[in-house]
């Protein structure tokens, strides 16, 4: 009796087992679907991944390919909801929680109908369209063939954002006015350069070796036409119409609570960037917390170097001695290098495994840097045949400080974003959507994480150098307060630049661009602390747990080793990694 008991409990393992298989592969064809969609919907963003597939083409941003877009993520969600979750492995139903959130997500940010505004001063058609050129490759006839059918669909795309932006003045659905003055300069730059510095003629100046002189000529002419013909006219009229008719009509206030349905908003994109259900009080009295906090500590520095004057005064001393800035932009590019090459010999100290793709450092281009934040990564493709791309802002150089250059490559490169990304990128065996998950509380979380580990690769090598990570530290704890102050308690621009200089050691320019920013992305800015301190708090605890059993190579392994979540997951993660030690 005890033998059929046996051979009957063993049928039964053996069918749940095969159950669960099965139940994983029809999940796993589900993804697969998903993520072919994703990249035919979004041809720029398989570019970018390194998938070629779709070169020819750019994305269909009329109202129509809009709502079909919308309708097949309700698809998504009915067809999603139809595989068994508990006959899943407990792997594939994490994925199955992961995707069921971000299709919820989706479905409900659609009522806000974001897409009405296209272009702000941080991003848009007059950005996006030029810097394609640096994901696209040039190596056959093709790929130019290719390239030439793109820059004949870009006026096609400029007028449809031209529609979209109609509507959103129609439904007071737009960015403030405030923030918009710059963006008139930015599309003029694409209509005015003459045809060899065009950022969109750029392939066209040097061909393969290979290629005859024929058939350079040949392309060297098409592109001219539809450059000179067609690219140029699109982006004069949509910078009269910016001017004449967008601009103009921008709503005055800044906040988000301060539109139709703007709190519910607001509470939306606090939710999905930090990952949490933390209230926008309690964010904000986590703010005030951390600024009290590292108040005390550059108050400790400055007291360390006997400076004769308040801490007021010591911010204009940073902020004014020319010694702290570079004199030319390829100096501070230099200077970035120099301080990547130094960390990177300090990684293997702290991390089981570094990504096989490297990174290098460029400037901004100089139509975005006068807009653009002092610095932001720019991912390696999934193929890894595009390196990751630390992009350093080279506008107004008495405004891009010394003493904040180390935290600044901490973060954006390694062991911040491109660490983190790159590994990310070459995960193995698990859904594409894994490897490109963007939660920006563990993102940013962990980058702004990473400059706190400068201090263990001595990479502060003076008190300056210190004072900069915490200018950077205070920024983020800044930003809990000043992005709720804008979006929930009716602060003005003013009081909020105010606020990051009293402060923080961050110059005036910066602090705008910065504050602009915040204008724009409601929530985006309160991630980073978020993050940071629940990966801190999830170390101190592990640290607690495990005595002389912990090792910060392992629990950086257990951070990274699976790719993005949301918060939650990962206390989980690391709630098993001690269990389990």
């Amino acid at each position: 009796m005890q033998k059929i008991f046996i051979i009957f409990l063993s049928y039964l393992i053996m069918s749940c087992d095969l159950s669960s298989t099965r139940q994983n592969e029809t999940l796993k064809t589900f993804f697969q679907d998903q993520w072919e969609q994703n990249l035919e919907n979004y041809p720029e963003y398989a570019t970018y991944l390194g998938d070629h597939r779709y070169n020819d083409r750019l994305t269909n941003m009329s109202l129509n390919a809009i709502t079909k877009r919308q309708i097949e993520t309700r698809t998504s969600l009915d067809e999603l909801q139809q595989i068994d979750r508990n006959k899943l492995s407990a792997e594939y139903q994490l994925y199955y929680d992961l995707y069921l959130d971000r299709l919820n997500q989706s479905i409900e940010g659609q009522q806000y109908k974001e897409y009405l505004m296209p272009i702000d001063q941080m991003g848009g058609i007059q950005i996006s369209a030029a810097n394609l050129v640096d994901n696209t490759p040039f190596e056959t006839e093709t790929d130019y063939q290719n390239y030439l059918q793109r820059l004949k669909a870009l006026p096609v795309k400029i007028n449809q954002t031209i529609k979209l932006m109609k509507k959103g003045i129609q439904n007071n659905i737009m960015p403030p006015q405030i923030v918009l003055t710059s963006v008139p300069e930015q599309i003029n730059k694409q209509h005015s350069y003459t045809l060899d510095e065009s950022p969109f003629y750029h392939p066209f100046l040097e061909f393969p070796d290979e290629f005859d002189d024929d058939l350079s000529k040949e392309l060297i002419d098409a592109a001219e036409s539809v450059i000179m013909g067609q690219i140029y006219p699109a982006f004069a009229e949509l910078e009269n119409f910016f001017r004449k008719e967008y601009l103009p009509n921008a709503r005055q206030n800044i906040g988000a609570s301060s539109t139709a349905n703007g709190i519910a908003y607001y509470q939306f994109k606090v939710k999905n960037y930090t990952t949490t259900d933390l209230s926008v009080q309690e964010i904000r009295d986590i703010g005030l917390s951390e600024v009290d906090r590292i108040h005390k500590e550059m108050e400790e520095i400055i007291s360390g170097l006997e400076f004769d004057g308040s801490f007021s005064e010591f911010l204009t001393f940073l902020r004014t001695d020319p010694k702290f800035y570079h004199k030319d932009a390829e100096s501070l590019l230099d200077g970035y290098r120099a301080l990547c090459k130094k960390v990177d010999a300090e990684l293997p100290e702290l991390f089981m495994t570094l990504p096989r793709t490297p990174y290098g450092v460029k400037p901004i281009p100089e139509y975005q840097a006068p807009s653009a934040p002092t610095a932001y990564y720019h991912g390696p493709s999934a193929d890894g045949k595009r390196a990751g791309f630390f992009w350093a802002n080279t506008y107004q150089l008495d405004t891009r400080p010394k003493y904040e250059m180390a935290v600044l490559a901490l973060h954006e490169a390694v062991p911040g974003h491109h660490l983190q990304i790159a590994l990310a990128n070459e995960l193995e065996n698990v859904p594409e959507f894994r490897k490109h998950s963007g939660y920006t509380a563990y993102v940013e979380g962990w980058a702004l994480y990473a400059e706190s580990l400068g201090e263990e690769m001595e990479m502060y090598e003076d008190p300056y150098d210190k004072f900069g990570q915490l200018t950077y530290e205070m920024w983020r704890a800044c930003r809990l307060v000043i992005d709720t102050g804008i979006h929930a308690y009716g602060w003005t621009r003013q009081q909020a630049i105010d606020y990051l200089l009293i402060n923080s050691a961050k110059t005036k320019h910066d602090a705008e661009v910065e504050i602009d920013r915040y204008i724009v992305w409601p929530g985006q800015a309160l991630a980073y602390k978020i993050g940071e301190l629940k990966i801190k708090e999830l170390k101190e605890m592990a640290e607690e747990k495990l005595g002389d059993k912990f090792d910060i190579r392992e629990f950086h392994h257990i951070i990274l080793k699976d790719g993005a979540v949301p918060l939650n997951i990962l206390e989980n993660k690391i709630n098993d990694y001690c269990s389990s030690k």
